[in-house]
């Protein structure tokens, strides 16, 4: 169920890389490791959404070169780990990190992405970061209002050049939190 919520919500930009669909889900079935999420359910454990995080322990989306090659083959793997790598960010200490967040169709525009970034905080928080990042790009300028609202201000941005092609965005905005003491 988050494979294909997680390809719901990131389609638009790793289709390209990442397709078709069912290959796509395939890979993100295997490749989502659940201890770097936070996860939002209804009464009956539905999944409504999900936020993930960065750590040096490792990321929601832990691929591996290996796991890409059972779902793609070794050639399928090997250029798409090189174009996917454009997509990281390195680890600043005393910064978490968000890993993408996402919420179900069904369940947009009733609270739950805001409580998953209320969550992300509270996390960060009980870990001792200082400060939340993530990256949201020009297509998505909801998810941007969002980050704003909840307090995330712009710290950079960066352009895509030719991999605005690939990955159907031409940028990405950096934005920041700064975890406040209780």
């Amino acid at each position: 169920m988050a494979a294909a919520l997680f390809w719901q919500a990131f389609a638009a930009k790793l289709h390209k890389v990442m397709g078709p669909e069912e290959r796509g889900v395939a890979f993100f079935e295997q490749a989502l490791n659940p201890d770097f999420a936070l996860v939002a359910r209804d009464s009956s454990g539905q999944i409504l959404g999900l936020a993930g995080f960065k750590t040096n322990e490792g990321g929601l989306a832990a691929g591996s070169l290996s796991g890409l090659a059972r779902v793609y083959g070794w050639f399928g793997a090997l250029w798409r780990g090189t174009v996917l790598s454009v997509l990281e960010r390195d680890l600043k200490p005393g910064v978490f990190q968000m890993d993408g967040i996402f919420v179900s169709a069904e369940a947009r525009g009733k609270g739950v992405g805001t409580t998953l970034l209320s969550a992300i905080k509270d996390e960060a928080r009980s870990r001792g970061m200082t400060e939340v990042q993530l990256d949201v790009i020009d297509t998505n300028p909801r998810a941007q209002a969002l980050y704003e609202r909840e307090g995330f201000k712009p710290v950079g941005h960066e352009e895509t050049g030719p991999f605005r092609y690939l990955f159907g965005f031409s940028s990405a905005t950096k934005m920041s939190w700064a975890v406040t003491p209780v």
